[in-house]
């Protein structure tokens, strides 16, 4: 275990050190489960959105070798940086002994130390949304222009950056406003959802070659693509969230060996996490016409293409959640983690499932929870 994770009584001291005309509190970790002293994971990050220019983007962290959860550590942890982790968290990944959180209103990319959350270096990117690494380069998709709904929306474009220099080496444009993406056998696919040209959407897949870095291919899948993940045979997921309206949100399996469509799934999916051969995935179907939301939850059985089951949670605490909006699985014990941004103003919350869907655990969170990174020793 890294003797340096998360030393909380440490950083206290570093409370000498505020903002000018702020106050800095001292985060607080709140015992939450049992410890768990075995496996390769020390605990996870998580960010939270946090409403859209209210500049409350934050990050926490659950320390599983202790059993505590711990909110907001990146302001402690950096006492110097201006208006903290900034305006709209939109994705956080690990890559080496870095954590890169995507700050999407802030128009950056905070490069931090994985172990002390300390910042390392910033990135501009304008409205930037999604991760992917590989090779030592870091992918970021960006909408390119300002956050606004325009029929005339520039394309987007997917920006490569140097993990040790954190320099942008190369840009290649892709389809509008651009989403998720997924590295598989030389190719990024990129997903499109043209969400800043409703009801005009964009229906279409990226696939970029990385040694070019060059678009070479654009399949036609469905409206308003959002999320992607891969199995072990090779084939993509991609979700459409739908119009809203009369178009429903919808599951699209792409083969990676001839980059078509190979299966389309009615199924709605607002996040998805694989494991093993299992796609756990929730919706959040909201509709312009009833002004309510369906939420449903399921696992998928990526061999088959099945729904082997419709529920993740089974022992009915699944009606405590008002809006589910993260999602991971632990890649050993398979315990659930869900977020729940409540009504989206209120500070959020994140439960624990064990992998038959019992809870084992729910604390606080920040506003908006979303995404987990989990943390290897």
């Amino acid at each position: 275990m890294k003797q340096l994770i998360l030393l909380l009584s440490a950083i206290v001291l570093l409370f000498a050190s505020c903002r000018e005309d702020e106050v800095i509190f001292p985060s607080h970790a709140t015992a939450v489960t049992e410890p768990e002293l075995d496996g390769e994971i020390e605990g996870f990050y998580l960010l939270n959105e946090g409403n859209m220019g209210m500049n409350r983007a934050s990050i926490d962290f659950f320390n599983s070798r202790q059993g505590t959860y711990t909110v907001d550590i990146y302001s402690e942890r950096n006492p110097t940086v201006v208006k903290e982790l900034g305006d709209v968290g939109n994705d956080l990944k690990i890559y080496g002994d870095k954590l890169w959180a995507v700050i999407n209103c802030s128009n950056k990319i905070e490069v931090m130390n994985k172990w002390t959350a300390q910042r390392v270096a910033t990135i501009e990117v304008p409205n930037c949304r999604y991760l992917a690494f590989h090779d030592g380069k870091a992918y970021i998709s960006s909408y390119a222009g300002p956050v606004s709904i325009d029929p005339d929306a520039d394309q987007g474009f997917v920006a490569e950056i140097d993990t040790r220099t954190f320099q942008i080496t190369r840009k290649v444009q892709v389809g509008y406003q651009p989403e998720e993406m997924i590295i598989h056998n030389g190719k990024l696919y990129v997903a499109n959802s043209g969400g800043y040209r409703v009801p005009n959407y964009d229906r279409t897949i990226s696939v970029i070659d990385l040694a070019s870095f060059t678009e070479i291919k654009k399949i036609d899948v469905a409206i308003n693509l959002h999320r992607m993940a891969i199995d072990s045979r090779g084939d993509i997921y991609v979700s459409s969230r739908g119009d809203h309206r009369k178009v429903p949100a919808s599951l699209h399996v792409i083969d990676s060996n001839t980059d078509d469509v190979k299966q389309h799934l009615d199924i709605p999916v607002s996040e998805m996490c694989m494991v093993g051969d299992s796609l756990y995935y929730y919706s959040v179907g909201w509709s312009d016409i009833t002004q309510t939301n369906n939420v449903t939850y399921g696992i998928l059985d990526t061999r088959d293409k099945t729904v082997i089951s419709d529920k993740i949670i089974t022992d009915g605490s699944d009606s405590n959640i008002m809006i589910p909006y993260g999602l991971a699985v632990h890649p050993e014990t398979k315990d659930i983690y869900i977020t729940d941004a409540q009504n989206y103003i209120v500070t959020g919350l994140i439960y624990c499932f064990d992998k038959e869907g019992k809870l084992k655990w729910r604390t606080t969170a920040g506003n908006i929870p979303s995404n987990i990174a989990f943390v290897y020793r």
